[in-house]
């Protein structure tokens, strides 16, 4: 039982929510939104359309609660129903100028990473935002299946396990694709001028030779 004025899981809001409650799935909303949107955003590449998107998948999720397995982390299930939402969309606008590999539009730059919290120097933080937006850019170069598997590892955190579950990939494929993804990002990210290295150890991510 969860103590009096600790932080309530993800998934007891979720149990919370299903039996009606409106501030608990408000609060699942507020842990998730960032997340479900940069998700999809990566998927879709374009960021009004990965809004609307994103609110699908929370009207969906309401919806779909009473059917929510507790025994199941909700991460995993919200990120399945974004994930199927952005790949309906792009179903649906495939005679669109919307592709999988399409690049961010000029008034949809993507969020720099942000600036190490020790680099002191102003061109230190210049650097690592650099380095944010050289990332984005090397991300953007994957195949879309890499982007989101790499997404859903290492910022979200989520298990291979968890990721077959999401992407509906079998867990060999999964393997494979966090393999391939990053010795390409690794590749993109090399031939930009940046040491992934360097970027994973902290250090000052000088530009070497390209």
């Amino acid at each position: 039982m969860t103590q009096s004025g600790a932080a309530r899981s993800d998934e007891e809001l979720a149990v919370a929510a299903s039996r009606g409650s409106e501030a608990a799935f408000r609060e699942l909303v507020e842990r998730f939104e960032r997340p479900v949107y940069a998700l999809i955003v990566r998927i879709v590449r374009r960021g009004e359309v990965a809004e609307e998107l994103a609110q699908e998948t929370f009207v969906k999720a309401w919806k779909a609660l009473a059917r929510f397995d507790p025994e199941r982390k909700f991460s995993s299930w919200i990120f399945k129903i974004a994930h199927n939402a952005a790949l309906d969309a792009l179903r649906r606008r495939k005679d669109e100028a919307l592709s999988l590999d399409a690049p961010f539009g000029d008034q949809e730059a993507p969020r720099e990473l942000p600036a190490d919290p020790r680099a002191e120097d102003p061109l230190e933080r210049l650097t690592f935002r650099d380095a944010g937006r050289a990332l984005e850019e090397a991300l953007g170069g994957l195949r879309v299946e890499y982007r989101e598997i790499l997404l859903l590892r290492f910022a979200e955190g989520l298990s291979y396990e968890e990721i077959a579950e999401v992407t509906g990939s079998p867990l060999g494929t999964v393997k494979v694709h966090i393999f391939r993804g990053r010795q390409e990002l690794a590749r993109r990210m090399r031939a930009a001028g940046w040491d992934p290295g360097e970027l994973r150890s902290g250090r000052n991510p000088g530009r070497g030779p390209a």
